[in-house]
């Protein structure tokens, strides 16, 4: 059955809701409810800031984030979505940031005049394994003291396959936020009355993840996206199961090589039939193995034809274990 309500990781669902001009306040009270702003009042206002942040020097490597804009201060936003997990993104959310951070000292001006930047971001993965919390906020203090003497840069991240909050369970504009990001495409007429209680922003913004009011173009845009996206969590993946393979293909062939040569010359003085059975032995094991593998790969979500390419076993091999 058709989703009512597109997914808002979807890169042109979420720039819909959260990068438009016309929807800026659902952005201001999504920072404010998700934010931890400590001795600042609340943002009042927003102003869209141009998104690609290009390189003072054409050798540089230029960034394209999902959100950038400033508040009434002056301090600078830079929100993410992050569906897959990306080498590094630790370091290129530290990159976005110094970016910021750097663009704004013109010719001339003073450092002491230079704003704060802060990082929001929203993983569909997990990011920090040893964290048990869904939400981790970060910032830079001193080693012995633990002072927050460097105040100008924070970085918050969600990881939303921690978040297991039923909908009953939600105690805060957080929570709601976190359940909307998890759950939208699958929220029902009667979950939604529940979650939206008095809430406009949330009601809005299911209202604009409603497939009914896009239009067709930009429909095709968001299919568009998510093919893209699917089709870069299926390399990700192929390239997952080719490396194990390939890594487990190796071990196995090393390590009967290995006991192969060291058993022949231990047993060297062993009739034919005592080496034959080592070798057929070494075989099972190699089988053994691979199914063994197999039925990791199977219990991790990897598809069966994934599998298939990996281990040469049969479609019923692999349903078989």
């Amino acid at each position: 059955m058709l989703s009512k309500f597109l997914d808002p990781k979807n890169d042109v669902a979420f720039r819909r809701i959260f990068g438009n001009k016309k929807n800026k306040d659902i952005l201001i009270h999504f920072l404010n409810d998700v934010l931890v702003f400590r001795g600042k009042s609340p943002i009042k206002e927003i102003t869209f800031l141009k998104t690609i942040q290009d390189p003072e020097i054409a050798s540089k490597k230029t960034s394209i984030v999902d959100i950038l804009c400033e508040d009434d201060e002056g301090d600078n936003y830079i929100v993410e979505m992050q569906v897959a997990r990306t080498t590094g993104f630790e370091k290129r959310a530290l990159y976005y940031a110094s970016k910021a951070y750097s663009s704004q000292a013109n010719i001339g001006e003073k450092y002491y005049d230079l704003k704060e930047v802060i990082f929001l971001a929203i993983a569909d993965y997990i990011m920090f394994p040893n964290k048990k919390e869904y939400k981790s906020d970060h910032v830079i203090l001193d080693k012995e003291t633990f002072e927050h003497d460097l105040q100008d840069f924070s970085f918050t991240f969600i990881e939303l396959p921690k978040f297991t909050k039923t909908l009953e369970e939600l105690t805060s504009l957080q929570d709601k936020w976190c359940y909307f990001f998890k759950h939208a495409e699958d929220t029902s007429p009667e979950d939604l009355k529940i979650l939206i209680g008095k809430d406009e922003i949330i009601e809005r913004v299911y209202h604009e993840l409603n497939r009914f009011y896009w239009t067709e173009q930009e429909i095709l845009a968001y299919e568009h996206s998510e093919k893209e996206k699917n089709d870069y969590l299926s390399s990700l993946e192929q390239k997952f199961v080719e490396g194990v393979s390939q890594g487990m293909s190796q071990g196995i062939a090393q390590g009967m090589a290995q006991g192969i040569a060291q058993g022949i010359a231990e047993e060297r003085a062993k009739s034919e039939l005592e080496k034959r059975e080592l070798q057929a032995k070494a075989e099972k094991d190699k089988a053994t193995a691979i199914k063994e593998f197999a039925r990791n790969l199977y219990k991790q979500g990897i598809a069966v034809s994934s599998i298939q390419l990996a281990t040469n076993l049969s479609k019923e091999e692999i349903e078989s274990l």
